[in-house]
């Protein structure tokens, strides 16, 4: 019997217990998007450009804004990660200064270049650094919980982020699509649930056919592009286990003549294909051939549909497998899904250097 139907052994490989974290997926949707209703927010005249900026957990938020409201934004938005922001970002800028512990160094270096330049910005943290410096400076903050790993947060980082810019209209309501995406997750936890077993349940049967493989994750650009980050991302933290992502059309014009050599280590790669019903057709046809293409050169080619009729609701159902996913994944690879050691270890010794050059 596989681990992933083994009850008993699961507390042992997860003893901060991800699973629960994941399971609590939508009401912590539910939670941020009651807790955003009627932010005391206005945007100011002439914004030409919005800029999120921030990393891993707390950037993946304003990738996803990007997808999920793209096509009614009035202004376009950017997703910056670096010390610095873009030339452009001016008085005509607004910048989401985004970090869940509001402690992220490269987040604290762009909101001081953001104050700079006159930008307005708005706050997304759960405190920390960057929170006492906009207290400081008079810029709103929006609080979320602490207390989570960041990428575990993500419904908090992204409702929030998805209510600040309906507070300041530059998008419209999204009440219906998030009360749909609310009422599709519920469904999915009970089809994904660790207590279901790997014969009736998808994330078991991807995660166990990926194992001991690289993954490789292929989305849309326009929609699922930020859906495979995030089953990248997952995998590499959760799963520790390494993995890719690219998106289509992209991947075809350079990444697909890729898949020649070496042919014994492509033999160890594990497809997956994000589809969505909102993809253009010639997209479309793109990931049929795409998967012919790799069908005989990957050691597994999965095909996944996106669920639901809104794009919030889409993009959440894949999101959702995939955080599934990397559990299970975790499980079979017997990795503490919770801990990034190495990620702490390295930030340590970045800020060390940093002491010692001041």
């Amino acid at each position: 019997m596989s681990v992933l139907d083994q009850a008993d052994l699961w507390a042992a490989i997860d003893p901060g217990s991800m699973k629960s974290l994941l399971e609590e997926f939508p009401e912590q949707i539910s939670l941020a998007a009651q807790a955003s209703l009627n932010l005391p927010l206005k945007a100011p005249r002439g914004v030409r450009v919005l800029v999120a900026t921030g990393l891993g957990g707390s950037a993946i938020g304003g990738d996803l804004a990007r997808s999920i409201a793209g096509p009614q934004l009035r202004v376009p938005l950017l997703v910056n990660r670096d010390y610095e922001l873009p030339a452009f970002v001016d008085a005509a800028t607004l910048v989401f200064a985004c970090s869940y512990s509001g402690n992220t160094e490269e987040t604290i270096s762009a909101y001081r270049q953001a104050r700079q330049a006159k930008a307005t910005i708005v706050c997304i943290t759960s405190g920390g650094q960057l929170e006492a410096m906009a207290v400081r400076d008079s810029v709103p903050v929006i609080r979320i919980p602490g207390g989570f790993p960041p990428r575990a947060a993500l419904g908090h980082s992204l409702m929030t982020l998805l209510a600040a810019l309906q507070a300041m209209k530059f998008i419209p309501s999204m009440t219906e699509s998030t009360q749909e995406a609310l009422e599709l997750l519920v469904d999915l936890r009970n089809e994904y649930a660790p207590s279901n077993p790997q014969t009736g349940n998808l994330a078991k049967r991807l995660a166990h056919s990926l194992n001991g493989k690289i993954a490789a994750v292929y989305g849309s650009s326009g929609i699922m592009g930020a859906a495979a980050y995030r089953w990248r991302s997952q995998i590499a933290e959760n799963s520790k286990n390494l993995a890719f992502h690219h998106t289509l059309p992209e991947m075809n014009h350079n990444e697909l003549v890729g898949w020649m050599h070496p042919k014994e280590v492509l033999r160890k790669v594990g497809v997956v294909l994000l589809r969505d019903q909102g993809d253009h057709a010639q997209v479309q046809r793109r990931f049929e051939l795409t998967r012919d293409i790799l069908g005989d050169k990957a050691g597994a080619v999965h095909e996944v549909w996106s669920k639901g009729d809104s794009i919030l609701a889409r993009v959440l159902s894949l999101i959702y497998l995939g955080d599934f996913v990397s559990l299970y994944l975790a499980y079979l690879n017997a990795a503490d899904p919770m801990p990034v050691q190495v990620i702490d270890a390295f930030k340590s010794k970045l800020a060390a250097r940093s002491a010692k050059q001041r």
